[in-house]
């Protein structure tokens, strides 16, 4: 009888235990997605903000009792002002012609020199090593002066500035108000944070096989030749996410193209100026008693973000198996 009892209460011992145990997996689930909707409403918040702020109208405005469905829509006024205001399809183009070749440049570029470094010893690696991590560290700001100045007279080790001194014929090329200010540094790996990207690189090609590589000197071919054929057909990955890093950076980048360009503006640049513009074509000064220069602005905002929007919801799914297969934390 004892024993019947002692297994009766030792199976129940075992059921308390499991509901103890289940309803503490309950319990942090719920917490768990209580804290990620948080955390996501939070992200999101801005963009739903932006959303709904510009499809309201004045009077959309003025009423406090509805926040987040207007009562009033002006989407085509607020939309043609703000794409009118921002020169759209002009600086679509400046930004596709500046930026977003300039980013195409730079991935390559950027490939190729961190190939080198993470696969070759050479004299003074270790200080080409420290020096790229410089140039992550320096700011963009503090090299603004020295840039624009070589940019205005550009010279390649002083060769043209030596011919001046010489001749007094001035033959160094003004490349300010020209896409070659974009072009020029990503072509040779220092333009908008590629030292970040040749970082990134790096931590992937050491991780390639060295086999593959040996096997192709074995048949004769050279390091160009085994970078193009071997390394870069297995970097898809990589590329994929240096891409991505890329074009958002240099998309968003309204400080080069504000110090290079004098008209043409891109995208970033017209979003920046959106206020003066609306100021000067439209007589609107962002303020409480206009607050339809608000829905102006939130729809410039929207143009402005749309695009890399749908780029990213089309790659978003080989971008975040790139981001866990590179390993760039490592």
């Amino acid at each position: 009888m004892k024993n019947i009892i002692n297994s009766f209460s030792k199976t129940d011992d075992r059921n308390i235990r499991k509901l103890k145990k289940k309803s503490l997996g309950i319990l942090y689930s719920v917490f768990r997605l209580v804290i990620l909707l948080s955390i996501g409403f939070i992200i999101i918040y801005p963009l739903i903000y932006t959303i709904v702020t510009s499809l309201q109208s004045k009077y959309a405005f003025l009423n406090s009792t509805r926040v987040w469905i207007p009562t009033e829509f002006a989407i085509s006024e607020n939309y043609r002002a703000a794409f009118d205001a921002m020169e759209y399809l002009q600086s679509f183009w400046s930004t596709f012609k500046n930026e977003l070749i300039s980013a195409g440049i730079e991935i390559m570029s950027c490939a190729i020199a961190a190939y080198g470094l993470a696969r070759f010893d050479f004299k003074l690696k270790k200080l080409y090593t420290a020096i790229l991590f410089l140039t992550i560290l320096v700011p963009e700001m503090m090299i603004m002066i020295p840039r624009m100045l070589n940019y205005s007279h550009l010279d390649f080790f002083g060769i043209l500035g030596l011919f001046n001194k010489i001749t007094g014929v001035d033959i160094r090329p003004n490349i300010i108000d020209t896409s070659l200010a974009f072009w020029l540094p990503s072509l040779f790996g220092v333009g908008l944070r590629a030292g970040i990207l040749i970082y990134i690189y790096i931590q992937f090609f050491k991780g390639l096989p060295k086999e593959l590589e040996e096997a192709a000197w074995v048949d004769g071919a050279g390091p160009f030749k085994t970078f193009l054929t071997i390394a870069l057909p297995s970097s898809g990955v990589v590329i994929l996410t240096v891409t991505v890093f890329s074009m958002i950076w240099h998309w968003n980048d309204s400080l080069l193209s504000g110090m290079y360009l004098s008209n043409s503006f891109p995208l970033a640049r017209q979003i920046a100026r959106l206020p003066e513009t609306l100021g000067s074509k439209y007589h609107i000064i962002l303020s409480a008693r206009d607050p339809q220069g608000i829905g102006y602005l939130m729809a410039g905002c929207v143009l402005f973000v749309v695009p890399m929007l749908i780029v990213y919801m089309i790659i978003q799914h080989w971008f975040i198996e790139s981001i866990d297969r590179v390993g760039i934390t490592g």
